[in-house]
């Protein structure tokens, strides 16, 4: 009888060692989540090359700013287009990789490193020339990040906002599978050298918020490792596991039955 009731709470020692349940599944459990939030700061991104701008110049005089306008600036000197400029939409600018942006009349513009509001400040500045109290809009097209590994919908993804950190970067991809490690989770950003910087993350410090990459920049890459259980499922008979937990699960209920019926 001992012996039967021994070998029971081996066996069940064993099922609920098998069903242990998976560390680390929660964002920022470490430090003072609240505290850490508070001091993130978005420094705003940075204009990189091969970046797509939209751009729409205003101005009063709208047959003035019809010129500087992609979409426009075939229609100067006609009178049939008055009030063109409440309709007209951005233009589309590449950045080349020199760095340089093609505006109508103003022709190549730095733009590579400067952040929006820079941009939109120097175009203004050159602009004066030509119209009284310019403003200039600038817009990024082609924002997108990569999202591989353990999540739920991989692949690239458009934002809508430019404000985009790692965790809402996540979301796009239908945040990480149960299988994702939350300590080991792998951003590549290319660098302006052109050589791809890879840096390690651990989401399950709340401190991640200080760091540089905590906010995503245009073309980054994340990828989630798998966790250690993971890798071992990967190497190994993927039903192996369930039929040990199966076969162990019978001989406890067994063990039980017995136990109770002598």
């Amino acid at each position: 009888m001992n012996k039967t009731i021994i070998t029971y709470f081996i066996i069940l020692s064993v099922v609920l060692a098998s069903c242990k349940p998976k560390q680390n599944m929660v964002y920022m459990t470490q430090h003072n989540m609240e505290e850490e939030v508070a001091k993130a700061k978005f420094q705003g991104l940075h204009i990189q090359e091969n970046d797509v701008l939209l751009i729409l110049v205003s101005a009063l005089d709208e047959n003035a700013v019809k010129p500087f306008n992609l979409n426009t600036a075939n229609k100067v000197g006609s009178e049939s287009n008055a009030g063109i400029n409440q309709y007209v939409q951005p233009s589309e600018y590449l950045v080349n990789e020199e760095g340089y942006i093609n505006f109508p009349v103003l022709g190549n513009v730095y733009a590579k490193g400067m952040t929006q509001v820079q941009l939109k400040q120097d175009l203004e500045s050159r602009l004066k020339r030509y119209l009284t109290d310019p403003l200039v809009t600038i817009t990024l097209k082609n924002f997108n990040v990569s999202v591989l590994g353990e999540v739920k919908l991989p692949g690239q993804k458009e934002s809508t906002t430019q404000k985009l950190n790692i965790f809402q970067a996540l979301s796009l991809a239908g945040d990480m599978t149960d299988f994702g490690n939350r300590t080991k989770v792998k951003l590549i950003r290319p660098g302006d050298d052109g050589v791809d910087q890879i840096v390690n993350l651990d989401l399950s410090r709340s401190d991640i918020v200080n760091s540089p990459y905590y906010y995503m920049k245009q073309n980054d890459v994340i990828y989630v490792e798998p966790d250690h259980n993971k890798q071992i499922q990967a190497n190994s008979n993927p039903n192996r596991a369930l039929t040990f937990q199966i076969i162990a699960s019978a001989l406890a209920a067994a063990t039980l039955v017995i136990s109770l019926t002598r």
